[in-house]
């Protein structure tokens, strides 16, 4: 059955008191709740007059005001609320992803606020502590790495990497597929034992069946786990019954056309939150791009961008 696609003329979408009702909807399901002492219900009175901001509410244990935004992604920003909501939205629905710079032409926001939203609701996507392990009682988490970077041959000189990383100066990449599960990716500093054991052990369960290409290092890192099985690209052996790494490897194939075809380049100190973005659309891949979208806002509660941090 064909999802519905969400309608663009919805006044979510442009109007900030539209949008910002929908985020109380989202946030709060049960009613306004104070971010800071948890209390809701008859503590909260909401404030009005010509001097409060629209949607200002006041806790009467902690006395302090709050609105939707306190505690979320979207603290302190002067981006109107409709924006978030649209930027979230087309986050959601963008299969490749959805660039800063297309958000920029697109919306009418300076490229600064355009690439501030956009990292900030890619904070929001990283559920890699929420969700847990994965795999367990027999179940199969598929396991590769990656490279992601261009060339250091096509790089200008002042570009190319002098220090050894990756392949030849490329980003390494690990990741976590369950079967008809969660996908969980990782940016590490080198794919060895040292770097990948940490990340395997408190991420999959120990009753769990690996599967992965026939690289070197993974017989070593499956043998805390109940069964591991492997295929040997080498020997051009991509599938054997039940036995292969094909989900893992289009998770990676996916996230490569996003940066070779939207974002172009993507900078080492930010790879993790593109890593979490493509990670949460495919986490939520049964949704419909304003169910994702929703979702993408829930999971902003408790979770701050800092670059600095405040006196």
């Amino acid at each position: 059955m064909k999802k519905p696609r969400t309608d663009l003329r919805n006044p979510i979408f442009h109007d900030d008191d539209a949008a910002r009702a929908h985020l109380e909807t989202v946030l709060w399901p049960h009613g306004p709740v104070c971010p800071r002492c948890g209390v809701m219900d008859d503590r909260i009175t909401k404030l009005a007059g010509k001097s409060t901001r629209p949607g200002v509410y006041k806790c009467k244990d902690c006395r302090k005001p709050f609105s939707v935004t306190v505690g979320t992604v979207m603290e302190r920003s002067h981006i109107p609320l409709s924006k978030w909501v649209m930027a979230a939205h087309l986050m959601a629905a963008s299969k490749k992803g959805f660039s800063a710079h297309e958000l920029h032409r697109a919306m009418d926001l300076s490229y600064e606020g355009a690439w501030f939203l956009f990292h900030r609701l890619r904070e929001a996507a990283d559920d890699k502590l929420e969700t847990g392990p994965l795999g367990g009682n027999g179940g199969t988490v598929e396991v590769d790495e990656a490279y992601i970077g261009g060339k250091e041959g096509n790089k200008h000189a002042s570009k190319r990497k002098t220090v050894r990383g990756g392949v030849k100066g490329k980003m390494p990449v690990f990741a976590l597929v369950e079967r008809d599960g969660h996908t969980k990716s990782f940016h590490v500093a080198r794919v060895n034992w040292r770097t990948l054991r940490p990340i395997m052990v408190k991420h999959v369960r120990r009753d769990t069946h690996l599967m992965t290409d026939e690289a070197q290092i993974y017989p070593a890192l499956a043998r805390d786990f109940a069964k591991h099985s492997a295929v040997s690209h080498k020997a051009e052996e991509y599938v054997r019954d039940d036995v292969h790494t094909n989900s893992v490897e289009s998770h990676f194939a996916l996230f490569k056309r996003g940066v070779y075809g939207t974002f172009h380049h993507i900078s080492e100190a930010h790879l993790h939150r593109y890593l979490a973005e493509f990670d949460f659309r495919a986490n939520t891949r049964d949704m419909s791009d304003g169910e994702r979208a929703a979702a993408l806002f829930a999971s902003a509660k408790g979770k701050r961008l800092l670059y600095r941090q405040p006196n």
